[in-house]
């Protein structure tokens, strides 16, 4: 037999004597995170504004900064460039067959908008931007979307939680399974529809299986 699991059990056993009073209780694995270490990873946004960092930033300053760090891939006016995500417009498409959903057309709290740019952003040098400089790019992705129209206007942490993305009634509280389905109507839990038909067509995503009587893509009942 080889030596080495002799070995390998006797380490272990050397170990468990050495470590023996802390494996009563914890591992003895570590530090104690201290609040400097916690501060830096709870910078979590909530709608209710809880979270927010203090600090302040116009539309004008936010488009400079926009300009200098997002373009490049969400265009100078939140367009998109190349396949990069679309940042403003889409308004009244979210009910048709191509719907734009951007900041201002689909997303529902601006505490989002704060957080996702404040954590990840720009792509590749995450979590470089003061808050000042995320207040301000905020603020002009307001401007882009319409939400707000003066070019002074400047958002902070006192006026953060007054200002309301145009659909955040599009969505409603999941408390499955109780949660009702579009039209108010409850879930169908037995005696369902047994059979699924195709009953419209997608023409822009094209998802339909072929056959020989149908090319075209649809959407399902």
């Amino acid at each position: 037999m080889s030596r080495f699991p002799k070995l390998l059990v006797s380490g272990l056993a050397l170990a468990l004597i050495v470590s023996g009073p802390a494996f009563a209780g914890k591992l003895g694995l570590g530090t104690p995170a201290t609040p400097e270490e916690v501060a830096g990873w709870d910078i979590d946004i909530r709608p209710d504004g809880e979270g927010l960092p203090a600090g302040k930033g116009t539309v004008a300053e936010g488009e400079v900064i926009f300009t200098e760090q997002c373009a490049v891939c969400h265009g100078d006016f939140g367009e998109g460039a190349g396949r990069w995500p679309v940042l403003a417009g889409g308004r009244e498409t979210l009910a048709s067959h191509n719907p734009v959903k951007t900041i201002g057309s689909y997303w529902p709290y601006l505490s989002t908008v704060y957080d996702y740019i404040y954590r990840a952003m720009p792509y590749g040098n995450a979590q470089s931007l003061s808050p000042d400089e995320t207040y301000a790019i905020v603020a002009y992705l307001l401007y882009l979307n319409d939400v707000v129209t003066d070019e002074e206007f400047e958002l902070s942490n006192e006026n953060f939680t007054t200002v309301r993305l145009p659909n955040e009634d599009g969505f409603i509280d999941d408390e499955r399974p109780d949660t009702k389905v579009a039209g108010g109507e409850a879930p169908c839990m037995s005696d369902c529809k047994a059979e699924v038909k195709i009953t419209k067509r997608a023409r822009i995503i094209d998802v339909t299986p072929e056959d020989d009587s149908d090319t075209a893509g649809v959407n399902v009942d």
